[in-house]
This record gives C-alpha cells, sequence and structure tokens, in this order.
C-alpha cells in the first residue's frame, strides 16, 4: 500500500481549492459569494438543482406527480452549476443555506415555502399531493427508514466511493479500498432486501425508490462512475433487477434527464419549463 509523508498541522488552514473535478464545491465558511437574483417561471414550483443522483431525485419525483395527474406539480426546472459556484449566490443561499442542489420554492400559497436537502423535498411532496408514501403507519414507516437509510448511505457512495474512485487527483488505495468495502456492503443490504419485496419498501413503488434509485440503480446499470465491473454489480442480481424496472418507468425517464448539461443528445434538458422541454429531447433517442 502507497503511503505518503502528509503531516497533519496542528490547527488546519484553507490555503487552496482541493478536490479534483469538484473543487468549486468546497469551502470552509458557508453562506454566500455573489449576488445573484434567481430567474423564476410562471409554474407553482421552481426548482433549482442539476441532474446528479440527488438532483434526479426530485424531478422523477414531480414527473411521477405530473404522470398521477397532479397539475399542481408542474415546475420550473433552473440548470445550477454547482462546478462554478452557482450554489453560493445569494439568491440560492436564500433557498438553501446549506448551498447544495437541489432547492425548491413552493409558491403556491401566500407565503412562498422553501425546502432543501433531497430527502425533505421528496418528502414533502409526497405529503402535499398524497402520493408514493403509504398512508398506513407500519408501510409508512418502511418508506421512510429507507429514504432515511439512503439520506446516511450515499455520502459514502458519493462523496467516499465516487470520489476517490472517480474524480481524486490521484489514487489512494486505502481510500478507494475503505468506501468500496462499504458500498459492496450497502449494495449487498439492497440485494437482501430485493431478494423478498418487488420495491425498496415492499410490494408499492414509493419515494424510498425514487431517492435510492439514482444512487444505486444508475451504479449498477453503469453509468455512474463507470463502476459496474470494478463493483462487480452484476452479481447484484435483485438490484439489477430492480433497477432496470425502475428505469422503464415514464417518469424516470423523464427525469433522470432535467437539469443536465452533459451526455447524449436525448439526455439533455438544461431547463425544463413545460413538458415539452422533455418531449423534443427524448425524440432525439435512436431506437432500440
Amino acid at each position: 500500500m502507497m503511503m505518503n509523508d502528509y503531516v497533519t498541522p496542528s490547527v488546519w488552514t484553507y490555503d487552496s481549492e482541493s478536490g479534483g473535478t469538484w473543487a468549486k464545491t468546497n469551502r470552509p465558511v458557508a453562506g454566500a459569494t455573489h449576488e445573484v437574483t434567481l430567474p423564476k417561471g410562471n409554474h407553482p414550483l421552481q426548482l433549482y438543482s442539476m441532474g446528479t443522483p440527488n438532483g434526479q431525485k426530485v424531478t422523477i419525483m414531480l414527473e411521477e406527480l405530473l404522470a398521477l395527474s397532479e397539475s399542481g406539480a408542474e415546475y420550473d426546472a433552473y440548470l445550477i452549476q454547482i462546478g462554478e459556484g452557482d450554489q453560493f449566490s445569494t439568491g440560492f443561499v436564500d433557498i438553501n443555506p446549506n448551498s447544495k442542489i437541489p432547492a425548491l420554492l413552493d409558491c403556491s400559497g401566500e407565503k412562498p415555502v422553501r425546502v432543501f436537502e433531497s430527502g425533505a423535498i421528496l418528502l414533502y411532496l409526497a405529503e402535499k399531493f398524497n402520493h408514493l408514501l403509504p398512508t398506513q403507519l407500519a408501510e409508512r414507516t418502511e418508506a421512510l427508514n429507507w429514504l432515511f437509510w439512503l439520506q446516511g448511505s450515499a455520502p459514502y457512495l458519493g462523496g467516499g466511493f465516487g470520489h476517490f474512485y472517480a474524480y481524486a487527483p490521484v489514487k489512494i488505495e486505502y481510500a478507494i479500498n475503505r468506501f468500496t468495502m462499504e458500498v459492496k456492503r450497502q449494495l449487498d443490504l439492497l440485494d437482501k432486501q430485493l431478494a423478498s419485496n418487488r420495491f425498496i419498501a415492499g410490494k408499492e413503488y414509493s419515494i424510498a425508490d425514487i431517492a435510492i434509485w439514482p444512487w444505486y440503480g444508475n451504479l449498477v446499470l453503469g453509468t455512474l462512475y463507470e463502476a459496474a465491473e470494478f463493483l462487480d454489480a452484476n452479481s447484484y442480481q435483485n438490484v439489477l433487477r430492480w433497477a432496470e424496472e425502475v428505469l422503464q418507468r415514464p417518469a424516470v425517464q423523464r427525469g433522470r434527464i432535467v437539469n443536465r448539461s452533459w451526455g447524449e443528445p436525448w439526455e439533455i434538458v438544461q431547463e425544463r419549463h413545460t413538458a415539452a422541454d422533455i418531449d423534443k429531447v427524448l425524440q432525439l433517442k435512436p431506437e432500440c
């Protein structure tokens, strides 16, 4: 195992950006760095986000609600380029003081309601529209168990494994091994859960699936970090079965491409204001 000669100082100081590809997302202090007024559209819900796994959670949820004929779930989605520091603008910080995407502003009432943290947004929308979260106590609790599992577990996948495997400027064997072991444990947990359940929390599709699929579904399908082979994703057959089934949902296919600025032409919808914005891009997808 390769070692380095770094010695921790008695007091850490911020000397330069650190973090490789995502260096501009890291700062040791909170708050805004520049003034920007965020744009606003005409729909009840205003979303400021990026099509990362955390961003996909919310756009998939909104598309699922629209598929259920909830017209109040119409939304404007604006791209926040986190690699350029857009999340540190005054307008964004007003909605999410933690400067992380996604951030949602609900303007349907007398006073706008801000909602931040992706799990909180999913729960807010599920309760607002009374969909995709069971109403019976036991089933509801199971769905929330897995929603909160995701919120606690995904940082090990994204900030841990994903960062050191895909983005860190140097390959550190210890860090990659440490987080690979944890991600494989998580995949094994999901595989065991899905061995006896069609969906994550039971028989019904819910916000638990919407939260977990953008991270672990994309991972085993090979569209996150290009790490499926490294992680032996094919060995998690139940997770693969679930990931493929969820991907077939039209709302998932629509929501996963919103606020993206990379990928194939049929995967890029930088802003969404009407259903037609997604429709015209999906028409570019080649026939299988």
